[in-house]
């Protein structure tokens, strides 16, 4: 897969949880979750199942950093 998008995090898909018209797809990557939220579409023509290998491809703009104290 080719894509421009810089910002990608591979990872295993540990959960998915379908609705209506979106699902919620929770992503391992290196022990944090990220959550993807994509149509209910999408996620059943890519036919995402827990233990598959996926990229999360994040489009932002900007990127926020925070620290504690």
């Amino acid at each position: 897969m080719k894509i421009s998008a810089r910002n990608q995090l591979k990872g295993k898909i540990v959960s998915i949880k379908p609705g209506v018209t979106t699902t919620h797809v929770k992503i391992d990557v290196g022990g944090q979750i990220v959550t993807a939220a994509i149509t209910a579409e999408a996620a059943e023509e890519l036919g995402l199942r827990p233990g598959v290998e996926v990229s999360a491809i994040i489009k932002a703009s900007d990127v926020m950093i925070g620290v504690d104290g």
